[in-house]
């Protein structure tokens, strides 16, 4: 299922969740919340403090892309 289409569906009652390894880093982190943007804050809290990552809208793009129902 295309990330388009599965952020259309999203349910607001599920839990969210980005697992940092699907995005290509070498860390088993996953994040969680009730929203894109929990789970997207959350995400760059992260990476700026456990990897010392610049956070760019690139990488929020993808992050977004990889967000899942839990």
């Amino acid at each position: 299922m295309s990330s388009e289409r599965r952020t259309a569906c999203w349910r607001p009652d599920v839990m969210k969740v980005l697992r940092f390894n699907e995005a290509g880093l070498d860390c088993n982190f996953e994040v969680h919340g009730m929203t894109v943007e929990e789970v997207l804050k959350k995400a760059t809290d992260h990476a700026r403090k456990g990897h010392n990552l610049e956070v760019t809208e690139d990488s929020l793009e993808t992050w977004r892309s990889l967000i899942q129902e839990d």
